[in-house]
């Protein structure tokens, strides 16, 4: 399905964040990972990565919860908990967005499933592309090219 006009607002599930999208992803992603599937109680996380002048919170405050490494930051509501985004440092170009926390997700569909290896048998994407954990640095450029034409 066609990304429908942007910008495209969200929110966590009670309404006290609200974010805004006004960039079409880069890529879009489900990860099987344990660390997401336990943060999303489900059997994988759907992403999309957002250029990150395409992305901001316009109410309320996220808070970091799930992991507070140095490397990686998930962004939830303090009130309803939910997952609304992660920033990765060092890679200040996107935010990854979880698509489902849009007004309108319906466009969504992943085009990359990562740690396929942890993957619970019954969980399909229908992601055209597949990777035991993540793809290696130099496939993106190419992953988002092609998704890019295939979106």
């Amino acid at each position: 399905m066609p990304m429908p006009a942007l910008p495209l607002d969200g929110s966590c599930r009670c309404g006290a964040i609200r974010i805004r999208i006004s960039k079409p992803p880069m890529i879009t992603m489900a990860c099987h990972c344990r660390g997401c599937q336990k943060m999303s109680a489900s059997a994988y996380s759907c992403s999309a990565a957002i250029p990150s002048d395409g992305f901001e919170v316009i109410a309320g405050k996220p808070f970091i919860g799930g992991v507070h490494g140095e490397d990686v930051h998930h962004y939830h509501c303090d009130y309803c908990k939910s997952w609304i985004f992660s920033r990765m440092a060092g890679m200040d170009f996107f935010v990854n967005v979880r698509p489902t926390m849009l007004d309108d997700a319906t466009w969504y569909a992943p085009f990359v499933e990562t740690y396929t290896s942890t993957k619970l048998a019954f969980a399909e994407t229908g992601a055209p592309h597949a990777y035991p954990e993540f793809p290696p640095m130099d496939a993106y450029e190419g992953l988002m090219r092609d998704y890019a034409a295939w979106r």
